[in-house]
């Protein structure tokens, strides 16, 4: 077996037993309102606006703001493009032995390619730096951008591995961001400008 085929298989066996022993009539608005908070990273991006305006929270804002922004280029912009993976509810059929797909997707068909995920993506880089920023609030971030990552498999429009590898480039972006602005002094300049 190919590296190829274990992955798609290991991808699949996970999608199916998510839709087998989890998916149910409860969960399906409550997965559909995780994944519309993250599209096009809105509720995030919302988030970090709104963070901008305290003077107390306005450099973990922008960090998040900057981190996903970071993601955005790295990930949909460059690695969808590289790869082009098909989203799993396209190659259902194909990979299920020509059994069409035997339910209606939750969250509807989404658009672009997989390869990663940019739902848990931008989720990750804000939480990611907002842990980094205040632990408390950032535990709560980072299990709210778990509920958003598991909605993308939930949704059958995410690989496993599209989620796991968004979440490392998101973990990147948000470490490389607090970096960037903490060796130019940026975080202390966006302080003294809202004095």
């Amino acid at each position: 077996m190919t590296t190829g085929h274990f992955i798609t298989n290991f991808d699949f066996s996970v999608l199916d037993f998510i839709f087998e022993n989890i998916r149910c009539d409860f969960l399906d608005p409550v997965m559909w309102g995780l994944s519309m908070f993250a599209e096009n990273g809105i509720g995030w991006i919302v988030l970090g606006a709104i963070l901008i305006i305290p003077k107390k929270t306005r450099v973990w804002g922008i960090m998040a703001l900057f981190a996903m922004a970071v993601g955005f280029i790295t990930g949909e912009i460059v690695t969808k493009n590289i790869f082009c993976r098909v989203r799993p509810f396209h190659v259902y059929q194909l990979f299920h032995n020509n059994t069409p797909l035997p339910f209606e997707l939750n969250a509807g068909p989404a658009s672009g390619y997989s390869f990663p995920s940019g739902h848990t993506c931008c989720s990750f880089a804000s939480a990611v730096v907002y842990f980094m920023g205040n632990k408390k609030v950032g535990i709560f971030a980072l299990v709210f951008a778990s509920l958003i990552a598991f909605s993308r498999l939930y949704n059958y429009v995410h690989y496993p591995t599209d989620v796991l590898v968004g979440m490392i480039l998101a973990i990147a972006c948000a470490v490389f961001t607090v970096w960037l602005f903490k060796k130019f002094s940026w975080d202390d300049k966006i302080l003294r400008r809202g004095n």
